[in-house]
């Protein structure tokens, strides 16, 4: 095994046939957690400095670095002036709690999204201080980048960071990063279960929470396989959630996890098929939407218990 695998070795069995019987609170066949990834102010911009510009805004064309891009930049802002409040009222209709992916740097940029995710009560996660791509710096540099962000979300919302998630992929050493910062209840650095699980980083036994590129707004911008409309959405999550309720009945619960954007499911029309959803799961009974702390933490408190 070369040195690279040794740090970080592939798992490609998991739990396998020996699922955990897991139970979840009041019996909820299915954990559904909703995800907001909040990034507007923080995205890649290349007249900033960074590479490129990012590509997933809408539009069919981004501007050179000598123009400024007021197309792009008036995509983002609707997700923070706009979107974000949308989604948030939603949940607050249906009381309940979701966990925002959040950019230290835009919670900065909107110290109000900040307040509302701790009066509201839900869990920002840290997302980085912006978006970066942590597999091209040295171990100092994304420690650093790790501190910053946990410092940015404490002051924004009142409580510092208990998961974390960079945008796309992690370095070979994040884990062991976050594992050495310490204060982590879990990372979701992966796509690669419907179940949380714990991995050992450096001696220590540490939380997975995977999640999801599937159950995710972003396929509204993929001209292949991607959501056609906000009803190919709403029917794509009911589908999942039918199929997972019909395995916790059998004894199997999962988590589902649902990633959302306010600039893309913030939009009215996309936002009605968020809604769609959410009343299709309360209405089938058994459901638990939670924020992924709380699933973390129900984790760690019951799994002994629950695996062969």
């Amino acid at each position: 095994m070369n040195e690279v695998d040794a740090i970080r070795p592939r798992d490609l069995v998991g739990y396998g046939r020996r699922l955990p019987k897991v139970v979840w609170p009041n019996n909820a066949k299915v954990a559904i957690s909703l995800v907001v990834n909040y990034e507007e102010g923080s995205e890649r911009y290349e007249r900033l400095g960074d590479v490129r510009s990012d590509g997933l805004a809408e539009l069919d064309i981004t501007l050179a670095k000598d123009y400024r891009d007021f197309a792009m930049e008036a995509v983002y802002e609707y997700g923070s002036r706009a979107g974000i409040w949308r989604l948030f009222n939603m949940f607050e209709e249906y009381a309940i709690p979701s966990t925002f992916f959040a950019c230290g740097m835009a919670l900065e940029k909107n110290p109000e999204v900040g307040a509302a995710i701790k009066e509201l009560g839900h869990e920002a996660c840290a997302h980085g201080y912006r978006w970066d791509e942590p597999w091209l710096w040295t171990r100092e540099q994304e420690a650093e980048q790790i501190q910053k962000a946990v410092a940015a979300i404490r002051d924004t919302t009142g409580s510092r960071p208990l998961g974390w998630y960079w945008r796309y992929s992690s370095s070979l050493w994040t884990r062991e990063l976050l594992v050495e910062e310490g204060g982590f209840l879990y990372d979701s650095e992966t796509y690669n279960d419907d179940l949380p699980y714990f991995t050992e980083v450096k001696g220590n036994q540490h939380l997975v929470v995977p999640y999801t590129q599937t159950y995710n707004d972003l396929r509204f911008l993929r001209s292949e396989g991607g959501f056609s409309s906000p009803q190919s959405f709403s029917d794509y999550l009911r589908r999942a959630v039918d199929e997972l309720h019909r395995e916790g009945g059998r004894g199997y619960p999962k988590m589902m996890s649902v990633g959302l954007h306010p600039r893309w499911v913030g939009q009215a029309g996309r936002a009605s098929a968020l809604r769609e959803f959410i009343e299709y799961a309360l209405g089938k009974g058994d459901v638990w939407f939670a924020r992924r702390d709380e699933i973390a933490q129900h984790w760690i408190d019951h799994h002994t218990e629950w695996e062969r």
